[in-house]
């Protein structure tokens, strides 16, 4: 669910163009699917007027039909449901951005403060709060569905744990458990579950009929199976406590309704609502990108703004987003954990070029002897390491709080993940001891020493 502004660093003009034409899109899908970089991918333009076309290919994505009505995992989009559910909140004097979290909670919860400043609900919502991507105490029973485990009992534990390490409110760090505690914070103040709360606030105002955490029979029939990058099925995932991170599944059509209405503050029933969501409120990393409420701001250099989240789940990508210069918004949704974003901005500013499609790699063996060189702990910063262990001939590449994955060689010393675009070179002194690594990702080549 980690979200990466690495295209941002890629616009070069500033030509501003309506989307292009259906062929042209699909031009772009068909190179992608029929290289194996997804098993299908369904595009949904909306224009300001509310039109709306989809362009969708996947000849082997696994369910029929494969259009507009296909369901997905949309991952961490859900956030910006989230951000709705807040701005809703407070549109109706039930919560205010500057309550501190804490008074959501039940009695007695303890939530980590600094300088006698504590975690406000707008601090959550613009990813400013000092919390970690994932909470210290995650150690999920199922890598594959990594978040079905997580009580509540363990987010209290986290909280009452946790020390911040910088000022609430300092700089924007993108947090996983920020929102899905903001998320289950507003559950409590409301007194049901996520879903039900989702669906009352957002879903149900605007018919999104086919939005849900729990898909009833006949929208599981329309599940899209997902897929790794490697091609095999990925388990799907059910996120629980945190579900307002990341927990919900639609399809274009009904997120097709979603932007537009984001994109119109004078739609009914939720408009002026939405729009409370995408003021600028928080620098984001970058000096082109500021935050909102949940939604990320995109200044390009033609002095266009684009609104956009996107998301990713095991099997899953997303991707939305609207253009405030020309009122049209995008949707694209994959059944494959391949990235989509460069789609997504291309379609809405064709200044944004689309990436290069990934090198193929072909693995081969090395004796274990040769893998056990290798294992080991690498510490790219003091609080984030990569592990790298071995399972007979089977390296496999675990970085802090996260999930582990399998490691394969291309050449001695050189390694490539499966599940994301990533690559691994390892380093070693003029003996030939392994002394650290380079791990090569989204462009930048991230060096880290071998703890002793």
């Amino acid at each position: 669910m980690k979200i990466t502004l690495a295209l941002v660093a890629a616009l070069a003009s500033t030509v501003s163009a309506q989307v292009p034409s259906d062929s042209a899109i699909r031009a772009i899908l068909t190179t992608r699917v029929d290289a194996g970089r997804f098993a299908g991918v369904v595009v949904g333009v909306v224009g300001k007027d509310g039109t709306r076309r989809t362009v969708a290919y996947g000849p082997n994505a696994g369910v029929q039909p494969f259009d507009a009505t296909t369901v997905f995992e949309i991952g961490s989009i859900t956030k910006t449901f989230t951000t709705a559910i807040l701005a809703d909140m407070v549109a109706r004097g039930e919560v205010s951005l500057s309550d501190p979290v804490a008074k959501l909670l039940p009695p007695g919860t303890v939530v980590p403060s600094r300088d006698g400043r504590e975690i406000t609900l707008l601090d959550l919502a613009t990813q400013s709060s000092g919390l970690p991507s994932l909470p210290s105490n995650f150690a999920p029973k199922d890598q594959a569905n990594p978040w079905a485990d997580y009580s509540a009992q363990q987010l209290y534990d986290f909280l009452k744990s946790h020390q911040l390490s910088r000022g609430i409110g300092e700089r924007y760090e993108y947090s996983n458990v920020g929102l899905g505690l903001l998320g289950f914070a507003l559950a409590q103040r409301a007194g049901m579950s996520y879903e039900d709360l989702v669906s009352a606030r957002v879903l149900r105002p605007l018919k999104m009929a086919d939005t849900r955490v729990t898909l009833t029979p006949a929208l599981q029939r329309r599940l899209a199976p997902g897929h790794h990058p490697s091609g095999g099925i990925a388990k799907n995932w059910d996120l629980t406590t945190l579900a307002g991170a990341g927990a919900l599944r639609s399809t274009v059509n009904d997120m097709l309704t979603y932007i537009r209405a984001n994109a119109d503050s004078t739609s009914q029933p939720l408009g002026a609502t939405l729009a409370m969501t995408h003021g600028m409120r928080h620098a984001a990393g970058s000096p082109a990108v500021t935050i909102g409420l949940g939604w990320h701001r995109l200044r390009t250099p033609a002095g266009n703004w684009i609104v956009w989240h996107n998301g990713g789940t095991g099997g899953y990508r997303s991707f939305t987003g609207y253009s405030e210069k020309t009122g049209e918004g995008i949707v694209v949704l994959t059944n494959t954990a391949n990235g989509v974003d460069d789609i997504g901005f291309h379609l809405l500013d064709p200044s944004f070029p689309l990436q290069p499609l990934p090198k193929k790699r072909t693995e081969i063996a090395l004796p274990e002897a040769t893998l056990e060189r290798y294992v080991g702990t690498f510490e790219l910063a003091p609080t984030f390491a990569i592990a790298i262990t071995r399972d007979g001939a089977q390296l496999f590449l675990q970085a802090t709080g996260q999930a582990r994955f399998p490691l394969f060689a291309e050449k001695e010393d050189e390694f490539f993940l499966k599940v994301v675009d990533a690559q691994v070179t390892f380093t070693k002194d003029s003996a030939g001891v392994v002394t650290g690594l380079v791990l090569h990702q989204n462009g930048a080549h991230q060096p880290a020493r071998k703890k002793p």
